[in-house]
């Protein structure tokens, strides 16, 4: 009887053992990331990140296009893509989801405009020169959100900045739209079809720095606290051999990559984990509902 426990034993494990192998000997690599500009811009900005890794894991790796923030977490839960870069929040909607998602990157970025040089950015609350140049005299005017699952976009506007005037984010003001993107949220507000956007620093010097604004041009009417940037994350049915390659390619070896590190404004990548997040989880779960 110990005999055949034994050879039952072995058989799992030597199941296991083949399923682990089969699982590493994935062909392809997919990679989203989150729309916080035009999708184009992108997929011709991260050519340089996808030519290193398909060069050093020997493999094809393509960039899949969504069209939303809500989209990129459904295939890293999914399984639909392998490596996700998403923003604080969203990356946190996901382990949600799926605990087995699993930060290992995020970009260090330059010093701009609106930013300070490092590994953090804040959301920052704009106007137009002419507009409003108080939080008061912004009272019960219109203004532009860009993404539900944005952290410096949605997320932290609707816990910090409700905080900080005293009442959530639709009594201040008369009208609260979504754009779609910081981008957008950025038109909407020189346009003037919004009196006031909440958008990343980040967004906003990415703006400064390709001659849409000027010094002058917009006034910051409020900054939240330091948010971690955002993460690349793995998927939770990568495999560890997987994982370990792409985690030397991107953080131990980058050489190649000064055009995709111009292309963020940002000097190079810094290992990250949940911890960096975990604070905003808090907020998050302070936000939700009572079910």
């Amino acid at each position: 009887m110990r005999a055949v426990k034994i050879f039952v034993g072995l058989m799992l494990l030597l199941t296991l053992l083949g399923t682990a192998q089969a699982d590493c000997r994935q062909q392809s690599l997919r990679l989203a990331v989150i729309p916080k500009k035009s999708m184009d811009v992108l997929v011709r900005e991260y050519q340089p990140l996808l030519q290193r890794l398909r060069r050093e894991l020997g493999m094809p790796v393509e960039i899949v296009s969504m069209s939303s923030y809500e989209s990129v977490i459904d295939a890293i839960v999914s399984g639909g893509v392998d490596i996700a870069w998403l923003g604080p929040a969203s990356y946190l909607m996901a382990y949600q989801r799926d605990p087995r998602v699993e930060p290992f990157a995020s970009l260090a970025i330059e010093q701009g405009h609106f930013t300070p040089a490092g590994h953090h950015y804040q959301a920052l609350l704009l106007t137009r020169r002419e507009g409003a140049r108080s939080l008061e005299a912004l009272r019960g005017s219109r203004v532009a959100l860009s993404d539900p699952a944005s952290t410096s976009g949605s997320v932290v506007p609707n816990s910090e900045f409700s905080a900080a005037v005293g009442q959530p984010l639709g009594a201040f003001f008369a009208s609260v739209v979504y754009s779609g993107s910081h981008d957008k949220s950025l038109d909407a507000v020189l346009e003037g079809r919004v009196d006031a956007a909440f958008v990343a620093s980040v967004r906003a010097d990415a703006y400064f720095n390709s001659g849409r604004i000027g010094n002058e041009t917009l006034n910051v009417l409020w900054r939240s606290e330091r948010i971690y940037y955002d993460p690349y994350v793995f998927s939770g049915s990568l495999c560890p051999a997987l994982k370990a390659r792409i985690r030397t390619v991107m953080l131990d070896q980058p050489q190649g990559l000064e055009a995709f590190f111009a292309s963020q404004h940002a000097t190079g990548l810094a290992p990250v984990s949940h911890a960096e997040y975990a604070p905003l989880l808090r907020m998050m779960q302070a936000q939700s509902p009572a079910p």
